[in-house]
């Protein structure tokens, strides 16, 4: 069943609504008059159970936690504790009267996130999109790039894989009541250490010996532990077992390897950067608007495409989300070999023909120095809402957290621009009122008063 939020409570006496006490020309609470609450709550309604069981958390709630959770980088316990003693937060939230408990327990925003899957996540930043006018969100000209998300994973190597695929069997076979032919415990420890420092010259072959060693072990384990399950636990197990045994037999130059036991769709990607030369994660593509900034597409994706094979899916999003395919996408020359896709004029750094104008040179050059502009756009998606590092498990975790950090970079570009907007008034009624105070006190007067000189 669907919470609800009362509207209009019987107040309490001992209770001051928060209205009372809060400033209602707060950036927080002007962004939560923009956004379309009552549509958001329709969309995803569709998802909870109608009359059955249990009143839900109210989605105008469990929402705004959400989007207040990475728009200030806060972890799943933080936010709930700040939102507790933060009015402006609840009244973000919709609380008529100030809350002094938290607003669910923590675990409730996992089941929330579990609920959302891609393209229910697309309505959450269709939703931060609304918030600006129709003509920055229509432009003409697009910035488009994609880069990385890495996910949360160690450097994987194959050593520590199958010292890994040791650790799970002995966990597996504890659980079941199971007792292994040998545990190889203090024999992993010894080799773990022999194992390290391959490169230098004089441990390279003991390096190498205690290497194979290791893998021989992971393969006897493995097969012990098969022989030794019945056909229930062969079956709970079979994924796993399946994901140890191509590890063991996966090669150094195979294709669509396994880089961690429990990140299996996660993709070895190499992008050509001098100082991170390898990165495990997923791609994701990011496009915002040439001259508003406004992210109007964030699209993941499971396997490491070529950039140019990702235009298509992602203007096909910003179609959705927008309402309109854009005229121009301006790109980097990753994504040479397309000039046109979906009626999008596709424009790429390269030379001009030896009888172009001056005023087409001016034009191009000015079109690939603003394509420069959705760098820092992406590191700040990445170091500001969440992207550098995924925490999120599975390929959805990936799809949301990519969606999200492109709604919580468009809400706070909002939160500024109130804010802004606010302080200019502000500024403007003192230079009124200082002007008015000095016309009306000549300078050097005394009067009592404080006087701006």
């Amino acid at each position: 069943m669907i919470g609800k939020i009362e509207k209009t409570p019987q107040l309490n006496m001992y209770q001051v609504p928060l209205v009372q006490f809060i400033n209602n020309e707060h950036e927080l609470c002007r962004l939560a008059e923009k956004i379309n609450w009552d549509g958001l709550e329709q969309d995803l309604s569709a998802y909870y159970c109608p009359d059955n069981g249990r009143p839900s958390i109210p989605i105008r709630k469990i929402s705004g936690v959400t989007l207040l959770k990475r728009m200030f980088k806060e972890s799943d316990e933080s936010v709930v504790d700040r939102w507790k003693e933060n009015t402006y937060w609840q009244y973000f939230c919709e609380e008529v009267n100030f809350q002094h408990h938290w607003p669910f327990d923590t675990t409730e925003l996992i089941k929330f996130r579990q609920r959302l899957v891609e393209e229910r996540m697309e309505r959450i930043l269709k939703l931060s999109i609304e918030l600006f006018e129709k003509k920055e969100i229509q432009e003409k000209q697009l910035l488009v790039d994609s880069t990385v998300q890495e996910k949360n994973i160690t450097y994987p190597t194959d050593t520590k894989l199958q010292k890994k695929i040791i650790e799970k069997c002995r966990e597996i076979a504890k659980d079941e009541g199971i007792i292994l032919r040998q545990s190889y415990k203090r024999t992993l420890k010894q080799l773990i250490i022999d194992q390290r420092f391959r490169e230098h010259p004089k441990r390279r072959k003991k390096a190498n010996a205690a290497a194979r060693k290791i893998k021989v072990i992971a393969g006897r384990v493995v097969r012990d532990l098969e022989r030794k399950l019945n056909d229930e636990q062969l079956d709970r197990y079979q994924q796993d077992l399946l994901i140890f045994k191509k590890v063991l037999s996966q090669k150094q130059k195979d294709q669509n390897k396994t880089y961690s036991l429990h990140e299996p769709e996660v993709r070895y990607i190499a992008k050509g950067k001098e100082a991170n030369k390898y990165e495990f994660g997923n791609k994701s593509s990011i496009a915002r608007n040439m001259k508003s900034g406004i992210i109007v597409g964030a699209l993941p994706f499971s396997d490491n495409p070529y950039d140019a094979a990702t235009l298509d899916p992602q203007l096909r999003q910003i179609e959705r989300l927008t309402g309109r395919f854009p005229k121009i996408a301006i790109l980097d020359r990753g994504y040479k070999g397309k000039k046109n896709v979906l009626g999008t004029e596709i424009k790429i750094p390269g030379k001009l023909p030896a009888d172009a104008t001056y005023y087409q040179k001016q034009k191009t050059r000015k079109y690939f120095r603003a394509r420069a502009g959705i760098e820092p756009v992406i590191g700040h998606i990445k170091h500001d809402h969440g992207m550098l590092r995924n925490y999120l498990s599975g390929s959805q975790g990936d799809a949301i957290n990519t969606l999200l950090a492109a709604t919580w970079f468009n809400m706070m570009k909002m939160l500024r621009k109130i804010k802004a907007k606010t302080n200019s008034f502000c500024l403007n009624y003192l230079m009124l009122w200082r002007t008015k105070y000095n016309q009306k006190y000549k300078p050097g007067k005394t009067d009592g008063f404080f006087r701006f000189n």
